[in-house]
């Protein structure tokens, strides 16, 4: 813990000296992140660092969207294809790469561009976390990964195990997340400290929250690229389509029988929680992809075909709002947190790019690195609800048997139409009894 606040305390010196800011381009999927990514990139001779943790994955460059190798070759790209598809990349480690990468640019004078979908990576280059892997970080592979993947125990029994250790950590963590509850037991196991502890830690730093630790870079500017969601929903399905008429159908069935097939059978569920088997298309095309070439050219093929582009057009879609939403809620959302100032950039209008987008954009790190006030405004903070930011309370609802962990999510189901129905039909029917 000490060498992490070190290496903070370093990252800091250095980035409070450097004339350039640290540009970090938000989005969703779909909104042209990659497009001004480019443009910047080349416009100030800086280097793109990728925060996506599926590109990071050699392989399926269609649907993970990666930069073709000719937009690569326009400027300098950095943790793109680097590991193998059977291998596990973690947060820690994505984070301990691209601060290397961050601080040896800012050496040279070169303004780093920050690009991607993973906005929790994004946060953790952002942000100082005090909590590291126990060991070195390294590159895992797939196959048994992971202590929660070989422990024969049940979530419920693991969360009651923490409730023994650390009963602050499992008011926070759902009983059902077996991850989160294993990761809060290794911590204490293997750092001799509770989890909730080291929270406390992150937040008493100065410039901590409630959401953690403080920011890391304070010469950080992030620019938020926004799109109408009728508009970005039609741009994504017609994505789709580009997708299969770039190949999206070969890179899957290449890869499925390279990487996928001998991971799973036609009686065994099929995992795509780890790795780049995550990717939006493994999961949607798995009927398709467990087919023999002569099964996929039938009847039955091509309506299993056809059955899985409507489905990854609408995960696809849904994965958009959840990208957005987690943007305005953890950088805008959060009175008591340091947040890097946050500009919108309307990409609705692809005509409009220059005057809406790539303009701004350059004004905004201009004004920056000349020492003046842009003529662009940052975003203002939201205020997304008037409850407690309260984490620490678990909500059991006993008319839907479900439980909530935070005051925010229990408020939120409880004004949902799904609890309000299922609650007039169980007091319909104790009328009727």
């Amino acid at each position: 813990m000490q060498h992490n606040l070190n290496y903070y305390k370093l990252i800091k010196n250095l980035n409070m000296k450097s004339k350039l800011p640290l540009v970090v381009i938000l989005g969703a999927t779909g909104t042209g992140k990659t497009k001004l990514s480019l443009q910047l990139a080349q416009h100030y001779k800086g280097e793109i660092i990728s925060a996506d943790s599926m590109q990071l994955y050699k392989g399926l460059d269609v649907i993970t969207a990666k930069a073709t190798k000719q937009e690569r070759a326009h400027a300098p790209h950095h943790l793109i294809d680097v590991i193998n598809p059977t291998q596990m990349f973690t947060v820690t480690d994505f984070k301990n790469q691209a601060l290397k990468i961050i601080e040896n640019l800012f050496s040279k004078n070169v303004l780093p561009v920050i690009v991607g979908g993973t906005n929790y990576y994004i946060e953790a280059l952002l942000w100082n976390i005090l909590i590291e892997n126990s060991r070195e970080s390294e590159v895992h592979y797939i196959p048994g990964e992971g202590l929660s993947d070989k422990l024969p125990k049940s979530s419920q029994e693991l969360h009651k195990e923490l409730e023994d250790i650390d009963p602050e950590m499992a008011k926070r963590v759902h009983p059902n997340n077996k991850r989160k509850i294993v990761r809060s037991l290794e911590i204490a196991k293997n750092m001799g400290v509770l989890h909730s502890e080291i929270i406390k830690q992150q937040q008493a730093l100065t410039g901590g929250s409630s959401q953690g630790g403080p920011l890391r870079f304070f010469n950080s500017l992030i620019l938020w690229l926004q799109c109408d969601q009728t508009t970005l929903d039609e741009r994504l399905n017609n994505r789709v389509d580009s997708m299969v008429k770039e190949g999206l159908l070969n890179e899957l069935l290449n890869f499925h029988k390279q990487y996928n097939d001998g991971r799973t059978s036609p009686d065994e569920k099929p995992d795509y929680t780890k790795g780049i088997f995550q990717s939006i298309g493994f999961k949607e095309f798995h009927e398709y992809l467990m087919l023999n070439e002569t099964e996929r050219q039938s009847e039955l093929g091509q309506k299993l075909l056809q059955e899985g582009i409507v489905e990854m057009k609408m995960v696809t879609r849904r994965f958009s709002r959840k990208q957005s939403k987690w943007i305005k809620n953890r950088f805008l959302g959060r009175e008591d947190r340091e947040v890097p100032p946050v500009y919108g950039l309307d990409t609705t209008d692809p005509s409009l790019w220059d005057e809406k987008v790539y303009k701004p954009a350059r004004n905004i790190i201009d004004s920056f690195m000349e020492g003046v006030s842009s003529t662009e405004k940052p975003l203002p903070r939201l205020q997304i609800a008037s409850l407690p930011n309260s984490k620490d309370d678990t909500y059991k609802c006993d008319v839907c048997d479900r439980i909530f962990v935070g005051q925010f999510q229990w408020s939120i189901h409880l004004n949902s139409h799904k609890h309000k129905r299922v609650l007039a039909h169980k007091r319909k029917r104790n009328k009727t009894e």
